[in-house]
């Protein structure tokens, strides 16, 4: 059976696919953990009802009464050593053979005898590195086991235990023996260590002598009283409620009941996901429908709740040191505020599963998210980051300093280091211009810092465009205001159509004497051409337009306005004089008509709307009010018989929203003048 699914079919799998993979991601971000609702610090009141214990459970010692134990039982700890007889050997036969010391001085036989017997007894002993001698002395080692090659160990003191340093003065000590001739004799050619640490049973040792040590200082037996509301928490009831946490976080995964924790959280991540997603699906459908976009976004949250938890499993350093707030900053930058708010929530909920104290994380993380989306309404500017990261940092240091003052009930007991880890927090958030960059290369963005730069009239491109096709330029800046004011008016992205409108019609400073509105009266060279080339000459602005824009760089979203303005319309002046001409000839109408695409946005329709009527209304003879509203009635009525904008989520609310835009700019700009009468000149 051959199955035939469409692209909408192959979307949707799409995103269920990614749907389920995030959810996996995100469980294997997280650590399987049961955890324990409850925070407690010591010296304060139990702020929760009664506590009773619901099962038996030992009291685990702390730390610090751990170590004492731990460094007491070392004490008798001795560490084994392997002694290498064969390299003993060795060594004293080489200095047997030796016939002579130097070319002048030779050993009788008594001497070279001594000399050996002395130097057998050290390396009978043991000779082991220096590094390992300091090493044991400063463990306050004592003692040494050393295992001879018949496996048979025997326990000497270490202050017996040889160097090559104190081998070498032991041998240059010898009775009977001219100095000058010991010296001579360049024992450390002799002299190397024999002794090598046995790990394996050295720590065994030590394991065997730690196990000794109980972990545990009695016992908590079920229906036990525990605390009550309001008591303080001195170090015995800290001691069990820190041993019922290490119970509950550990014991209890061990047991059949791991499979419904694992149950739990597999169904929380899902249930979170899928508000996030539904919130997508009913209210932001073009990110929906956009594979694009929801990978971004879903990027963006795994990206956060992965740094956080390989802070939290890989490094010792505070969590509140990862800059949250980037993941509201960017998402708002390519989205919407309400967007990257629940985008947040989301990402620190889920995020809370794994850190210390989930109330206080939400408490900050969740206010530091609406300060960013209330401060970045609309991120234009640079300077938008730095107001942005000093109000993130107050946010931080203001909620933090309620929380540890309604916690600890005074300043002398807040962690001022906090406030420093808040304001790297907040400096680390200026890389966000740098992200917001790479991103908009890798995912084809457009952010407003970019139309900003890009509807800067100084710009090269713009600066070429106004000195070659000036009448064009100054068409374009009257396009752009008309179609600014009309995506306001629809909650449309103003400054969107505002750039695009500036690069309309760029195209036509390639050959800029052929279009009206940049020639001299009388001076048109399209008549001198057939009505069918100047028809492609002028349609072809639109292809130059596109060339133009590769070879300068310039979004994508901003070629769409290129390639839309004209829709599939037909050049109409030179279409109706062929047609005029001869009526009775069949003609060629893709000769006259512009390749398209259709709009597809609101921004690219309102361009298309502003750019007919700006053009049209050139042709006026009269700039009443009646007749620029025929004019805008005409116009747009047109483009909507010609079917320009069925590819566009607009309405007809919309649409006289927009009209009613333009008959009032075009009414300003036209408006009729007082005439200024002339001075006359006094006649005597």
């Amino acid at each position: 059976m051959k199955l035939d699914f469409s692209k909408e079919t192959l979307r949707n799998l799409l995103r269920i696919f990614l749907f389920l993979i995030t959810i996996a991601v995100v469980y294997q971000l997280i650590p399987q953990r049961v955890q324990f609702d409850r925070q407690f610090y010591p010296g304060k009141p139990w702020p929760y009802d009664l506590l009773t214990a619901s099962f038996d459970f030992p009291i685990f010692k702390d730390e610090a009464e751990l170590k004492r134990e731990q460094d007491s039982i070392l004490r008798y700890f001795v560490p084994y050593f392997t002694l290498n007889q064969a390299k003993s050997n060795q060594q004293i036969t080489k200095f047997k053979q030796a016939t002579h010391i130097t070319d002048s001085i030779a050993l009788t036989h008594g001497q070279r005898t001594q000399l050996a017997n002395n130097l057998q007894r050290i390396y009978q002993t043991g000779i082991m590195s220096s590094e390992k001698m300091q090493e044991l002395l400063n463990m306050g080692i004592e003692r040494i086991s050393v295992i001879d090659s018949n496996s048979v160990a025997k326990e000497i003191p270490l202050s017996e235990v040889y160097t090559v340093r104190s081998a070498y003065d032991s041998l240059c000590q010898s009775n009977n023996i001219n100095n000058k001739v010991l010296r001579a004799c360049n024992f450390n050619h002799y002299l190397e260590e024999n002794l090598t640490y046995d790990v394996n049973k050295s720590e065994q040792v030590r394991a065997d002598l730690l196990s000794e040590i109980s972990q545990t200082s009695g016992a908590v037996q079920a229906g036990q009283r525990i605390i009550d509301r309001g008591e303080i928490i001195d170090q015995h009831t800290l001691k069990i409620l820190n041993s019922l946490k290490i119970i509950t976080e550990r014991d209890q995964l061990s047991d059949r009941n791991h499979y419904w924790v694992i149950a739990g959280e597999v169904l929380l991540i899902f249930g979170l996901l899928l508000l996030f997603f539904l919130y997508l699906y009913l209210f932001r459908p073009r990110i929906f429908n956009s594979n694009r976009d929801i990978l971004f976004i879903i990027l963006m949250v795994v990206g956060m709740i992965a740094l956080a938890s390989f802070t939290i499993r890989l490094t010792n350093f505070n969590l509140y040191i990862i800059p949250f707030a980037l993941l509201p900053i960017i998402i708002r930058t390519f989205f919407d505020s309400r967007t990257a708010l629940f985008a947040h929530i989301i990402t620190v909920l889920l995020t809370s599963f794994m850190v210390p104290a989930p109330f206080e994380f939400l408490l900050l993380q969740i206010t530091v998210g609406m300060t960013v989306v209330s401060s970045l309404k609309e991120m234009s500017q640079r300077s938008q980051l730095i107001q942005t990261a000093l109000l993130v940092f107050t946010s931080y240091a203001v909620i933090y300093l309620a929380v540890s003052l309604m916690r600890d009930g005074s300043l002398e007991k807040i962690n001022w280091m906090m406030f420093g880890i808040f304001a790297l927090n907040a400096l680390l958030q200026l890389f966000a211009y740098g992200l917001i960059y790479i991103f908009e290369k890798l995912f084809g963005f457009l952010s407003n810092v970019t139309l900003v730069e890009l509807s800067n009239i100084n710009n090269k491109l713009l600066m070429e465009f106004s000195e070659k096709a000036p009448g064009t330029f100054q068409h374009s800046l009257q396009v752009s205001n008309l179609a600014t004011e009309a995506a306001k008016k629809i909650n449309a992205n103003a400054l969107l159509a505002r750039t695009g409108a500036l690069y309309h019609d760029i195209g036509k400073m390639v050959n800029p004497l052929f279009f009206t509105e940049n020639q001299t009266p009388d001076v048109n060279p399209l008549n001198d051409m057939p009505l069918e080339e100047a028809a492609q000459i002028v349609i072809g602005h639109v292809a130059e337009g596109v060339k133009l824009a590769d070879k300068h760089k310039l979004p994508s979203k901003i070629k769409a306005f290129i390639l839309t303005h004209h829709a599939e319309s037909k050049t109409a002046y030179f279409y109706n004089t062929l047609k005029n001409k001869y009526p009775n000839q069949d003609i060629d109408e893709s000769k006259f008509t512009y390749p398209g695409p259709k709009p597809g946005s609101k921004e690219t329709t309102i361009v298309m709307m502003a750019d007919a009527v700006e053009a049209s209304s050139r042709s006026l003879k009269n700039y009443d009010e009646s007749t620029i509203d025929e004019l805008v009635e005409r116009i747009v009525d047109g483009q909507i018989a010609n079917g320009s904008f069925k590819n566009v989520p607009i309405s007809f609310r919309d649409v006289e929203m927009i009209k009613a835009v333009f008959k009032d700019k075009l009414k300003n700009i036209y408006h009729s003048r007082i005439s200024y009468p002339e001075l006359k000149s006094k006649k005597k």
